[in-house]
């Protein structure tokens, strides 16, 4: 299911094919050691939203311990109460890159999570792995069937 291709005349490189910035070489994403109890999250891999500190950490250790690697373009605050962050990874061997948008509550933990994916072909690549390692639990109706 590779997507290597040759791009058509007038198309643009993707920005999920790029490389990261060396200065993020050893970024970590803090805002995951700050979730509010009630924390949510939902992005394009997944139907729904999971809500609840343990829920959101386990799915987001498990999202991140499929890439095979992965590379931070840009990872900092926007607005009062948001975060960003752009990345690239690999997941068996596909790339995939990943908008993840997340916004604090008032006293300054996680509230929400929003992770946006693409391409399509390593989106549905991600979700169906997801939902291979969370059949049976209460989360695995959320992600693609294997």
């Amino acid at each position: 299911m590779s997507i290597e291709r040759e791009a058509p005349a007038g198309e643009g490189k993707p920005t999920y094919l790029r490389s990261g910035d060396p200065g993020l070489a050893d970024y970590y994403p803090a805002w995951l050691d700050n979730l509010a109890d009630d924390v949510t999250l939902e992005g394009s891999m997944m139907d729904g939203a999971v809500q609840g500190a343990e829920a959101v950490q386990a799915l987001i250790i498990a999202i991140r311990s499929l890439y095979d690697d992965q590379e931070f373009h840009f990872a900092g605050p926007y607005g009062t109460n948001g975060f960003l962050e752009d990345y690239s990874a690999h997941v068996r061997g596909e790339p995939i890159g990943n908008y993840t948008v997340i916004t604090r509550n008032a006293a300054g933990e996680t509230q929400h999570i929003v992770g946006n994916y693409r391409p399509r072909s390593s989106l549905l690549l991600l979700s169906r792995l997801l939902g291979e390692k969370f059949a049976g639990t209460p989360y695995g109706h959320h992600f693609a069937a294997g």
